[in-house]
């Protein structure tokens, strides 16, 4: 399935050879500290990526290849992937959330050829390891179910390698959020994503140190990247826990890092929060869900001019970003704005007949830019839906201003649909969120026996709160109208998230709307 080499893959450089090349610009600065607490430098790591890729293309891996990864955050799992796109192959990442059978699935559906493990995600390992049709398996270190490949290329010289992809081939295939099924497949091309890296980060940092505190297989590997290829460093951990984040923030003279909003609202409330020395911190980039513009005015108060908010999609990758004081620009009702587009990108708010808007007005927001998907794997009709003349059709309902902000309402296919007009909930969670006996809530819809369809919020009390339903339809209903008044009201521990840290409703809607 290799592909040959174009007369326009000339002097093409892939972002693993922008990435090597930094590092080899000064090969004895630190470049990832691990969870254990192990430094790694410059040039460990790139010796470590050209022996692995030179292994993996002795078995075969190349050009037009899939080469599927089941890692954690370590820094086994950054080698894997360079060495992997370095020797041709597309990566494909397994979430964590995801079920075994999907995952095989997953694997199968993109003529996957290698699968590689990190001790992080043994136990997942062995389950794949008893259903019919997973790929062969390596290990990236010692395993007592299948051959560490790192030993062998440790054996190898680390011999420079490159020049083995085309600007249209793909780096990756991400898939979308979901806890059953087969996620849609998006190919992402070698030639946008060098173009995204190479627009840098500002004010991250000069070099940056970034925490990577959530998942590599999602934003958190982009920024990774994004740092190591402005010359700065990476350190790991294995997961978010507020407190572990605070201490490595102060001993690791952390300048940037990514939180989903729950996550940074977790950091505001943590005891350890006011004796912790922050004033390395130049930069936290927040989004992937709604958040609270109170609770952002909070953050904004209590860390200082650090607040850069991020919009985008998998299919368009980063589409705005709004800075410091940007949490105190709203739209009607107060809600917050997701900024400005970002350099390159073009915004559009187009009504169901494809008439662009004008400000104010809402409609489905589209994209065009160099960073947008190449499309759906293997679905040509869904591709053609959804990307149409270089425009996403994000599926997003929003608006913009006079002044260029963006504005997001909902999710086109979000919508709930009651007696009397249309129920977005990303405006009800916003809403919501300024209830004094609201931490984290979740709004869905219900269709009864008669397909007549219901508002159901679950909701995460305060500490020390209960509220009624009576008391949240009065508090909706004052501030927002009837027809946003809630149907039934569910009093939960925590909010279930899909495989992208995302707000599970499909899980909510099967569980509590029986």
């Amino acid at each position: 399935m290799s592909r040959r080499h174009t007369a326009t893959d000339e002097g093409f450089t892939s972002y693993v050879e922008a990435v090597l090349d930094v590092l080899s610009a000064e090969p004895s600065r630190a470049a990832i500290t691990t969870a254990q607490g192990l430094v790694i430098s410059a040039a460990e790591l790139r010796d470590g990526v050209h022996r692995l890729a030179g292994e993996l293309a002795e078995r075969g891996v190349g050009r037009g290849s899939t080469v599927t990864l089941l890692t954690g955050n370590t820094a086994e799992a950054i080698v894997a992937r360079y060495a992997a796109n370095l020797a041709g192959a597309r990566v494909v990442g397994l979430y964590e959330g995801m079920s075994p059978p999907v995952m095989a699935g997953i694997m199968a559906s993109v003529d996957c050829s290698l699968l590689l493990v990190d001790d992080q995600r043994h136990g997942t390992a062995e389950e794949l390891r008893r259903l019919a049709g997973v790929p062969p398996m390596l290990s990236l270190g010692p395993c007592g179910f299948a051959e560490d490949v790192l030993a062998t290329a440790a054996r190898r010289p680390a011999r420079p390698m490159g020049g083995l992809v085309g600007p249209g081939d793909d780096w990756c295939i991400r898939h979308t959020g979901g806890t059953t099924g087969i996620p849609k497949g998006i190919q992402m091309t070698h030639d946008s994503y060098r173009r995204t890296l190479g627009h840098g980060l500002a004010d991250a940092g000069d070099p940056p140190r970034y925490l990577a505190c959530t998942s590599l297989a999602h934003l958190a590997g982009f920024l990774a990247d994004m740092t190591l290829h402005q010359g700065g460093s990476v350190v790991l951990r294995h997961g978010f826990a507020p407190g572990d984040v605070l201490a490595a923030i102060e001993r690791e003279r952390i300048t940037h890092t990514w939180l989903l909003p729950p996550l940074l609202y977790q950091l505001l409330d943590h005891p350890d929060l006011a004796g912790t020395d922050l004033s390395s911190l130049r930069r936290i980039t927040y989004g992937g869900t709604a958040a609270s513009p109170a609770r952002l005015r909070q953050a904004a108060e209590v860390l200082g001019p650090v607040l850069y908010g991020w919009y985008g999609q998998a299919e368009a990758m980063n589409i705005t970003e709004v800075g410091p004081g940007g949490q105190e620009v709203t739209g009607r009702g107060g809600q917050l704005t997701v900024g400005r587009a970002l350099p390159g990108v073009e915004i559009a708010v187009r009504d169901a007949d494809g008439t662009t808007l004008p400000p104010g007005e809402r409609g489905e927001v589209q994209v065009r830019s160099p960073y947008v998907m190449r499309g759906y794997w293997k679905q040509p009709e869904l591709t053609a839906e959804v990307l149409r003349d270089g425009w996403i059709h994000t599926g997003d309902v929003g608006y913009l201003d006079e002044d260029g902000y963006l504005y997001i309402v909902d999710r086109i296919k979000e919508v709930i649909v009651v007696v009397g007009g249309h129920v977005y909930p990303a405006e009800l969670e916003d809403l919501l969120l300024d209830h004094p006996g609201v931490a984290h809530c979740a709004v869905f819809g219900s269709r009864d026996e008669e397909s007549v369809e219901h508002v159901h919020v679950a909701v995460v009390p305060a500490a020390g709160q209960r509220p009624s339903l009576e008391e949240i339809r009065d508090f909706v209903t004052a501030r927002k109208g009837h027809l946003y008044a809630p149907d039934a009201l569910h009093l939960l521990h925590d909010i279930p998230l899909t495989a992208a840290g995302k707000p599970d409703k499909k899980l909510l809607r099967s569980r509590l709307s029986g």
